[in-house]
């Protein structure tokens, strides 16, 4: 049962935990360098459901738009994530 949970995660759920916590403090502290706040994040997520709701189906593009900007972003942080992880 162990191994599963640990296959899941990635690793021991202990060490994942101190990674999680090291990472998270990392990011608030960026988050608090570049004035950021979680409530702007969740307004700015509002928002862009509320302004995708009023424009339309003229949204569509736009969110296609956001979605391959975030993909650009997101794919190869994962691969490079990937790569490093790769134990042999």
């Amino acid at each position: 049962m162990a191994t599963n949970v640990s296959g899941f995660l990635g690793d021991t759920p202990g060490r994942l935990l101190v990674k999680l916590i090291i990472v998270s403090l990392i990011v608030g502290v960026a988050m608090s360098a570049f004035g950021l706040s979680p409530w702007d994040i969740f307004r700015g997520a509002r928002e862009f459901v509320l302004r995708l709701w009023n424009m339309g189906f003229s949204a569509l593009g736009k969110f296609a738009d956001y979605l391959l900007l975030g993909a650009c972003v997101v794919i190869p942080a994962f691969i490079i994530i990937r790569i490093l992880s790769y134990r042999r």
